[in-house]
């Protein structure tokens, strides 16, 4: 004696799983333009701030070799302002007696307001690598350092006293704040090979925080990475995944904090109030693979019937056609015995 059930109206779901956590789209990296020592912080982590706010500032400590060079330079341009100012006056008395012409006198100017300017340009020079201002700069400075955009701060890894260095072609320099925009997070995860061929762009999906309960975040997959990741290193294929991103849309007021870890179903195809029964109840024909089920016909009495499957979502598959919704569909394996 063989148990049964029977097929039911469902809504079908054939969904994948990734995991991973919800970051910021735009994370900004705050670095110094000059090498220097913290002097003042201005913001904590979880602080909004708008694109030029003042964040840090810093107390510059300049390079003796540097400090050193800019003093010869300022040596120079005064010894050739001073040169240039005695060939200056004995011009002009050239042209007021009329010896030179105009043109003569106006070239001895013009070389004479150069060396000024050059001797301005060298103090101003050494103001800055001492001081990291100068008078002429007014309010822009290298040692205050500015939001970039606006949003949350993050992280602010430094300490009062901390010495940092300037971002440079040998060194990345040191972060001082980092910034992001947080109305615009996306979840950035990893699904295996064997299921990467199942998605593409645009599809929706559905996101789970761990940290936040009854809550499903709307999300469109945007990016599939082109290049598989092996996970363990060993590159024998045995954990391969490929890296996905999905922008959130409509988070409503829910606060996300970036990192949580979250999990994202990928939705690859459903149907809605379709016939459906369980996997378990589908048989294939040996010679054929064709699905099929066994149908009660009488007491104790049963008859193959082919059978066209639609969506599955593991448990439960859809049924197009070849039973209806009255049939008793035989659960083949395991049976009871009869008494």
């Amino acid at each position: 004696m063989y148990e049964t059930e029977t097929p039911s109206k469902t809504d079908i779901v054939d969904r994948t799983v990734a995991t991973g956590n919800i970051k910021p789209r735009e994370e900004i990296e705050i670095k110094p333009n000059i090498n220097g020592i913290i002097d003042t912080i201005f913001v904590d982590a979880g602080d909004m701030v708008n694109a030029g706010d003042l964040l840090a500032k810093l107390r510059v400590v300049p390079q003796i070799e540097n400090l050193a060079n800019s003093r010869n330079r300022i040596s120079d341009a005064k010894i050739a302002l001073d040169n240039q100012e005695k060939v200056f006056k004995r011009q002009q008395a050239l042209f007021d007696k009329g010896v030179i012409s105009a043109d003569e006198f106006d070239q001895s100017q013009m070389s004479y307001d150069q060396a000024k300017q050059a001797y301005k340009s060298a103090q101003e020079t050494y103001e800055i690598i001492k001081t990291g201002s100068s008078q002429n700069l007014g309010s822009t400075t290298n040692t205050n350092i500015r939001a970039t955009i606006t949003g949350m701060v993050l992280d602010v890894p430094v300490e009062i006293g901390n010495q940092v260095m300037e971002a440079s072609n040998f060194n990345e320099g040191t972060t001082i704040a980092t910034l992001a925009n947080v109305n615009n997070m996306i979840f950035e995860g990893k699904i295996d090979e064997s299921e990467v061929g199942r998605i593409e762009e645009g599809l929706p999906l559905k996101i789970t925080v761990g940290a936040i309960e009854n809550k499903v975040f709307d999300a469109t997959l945007y990016h599939i990475s082109p290049k598989a990741i092996d996970e363990e290193g060993s590159g024998d294929g045995s954990a391969v995944q490929f890296e996905i991103k999905g922008r959130l849309e409509n988070k409503d007021s829910t606060y996300i904090r970036a990192g949580l870890s979250a999990n994202a179903s990928i939705i690859l195809d459903e149907a809605k109030d379709v016939l459906a029964v369980k996997e378990a109840l589908i048989q294939s024909d040996n010679n054929t693979n064709t699905p099929c089920v066994e149908v009660q016909t009488g007491d104790k009495e049963f008859g193959r019937r082919d059978v066209e499957l639609g969506i599955s979502d593991g448990i439960m598959v859809e049924i197009r056609s070849g039973v209806s919704e009255n049939d008793q569909i035989k659960i083949w394996n395991p049976f009871v015995k009869s008494r």
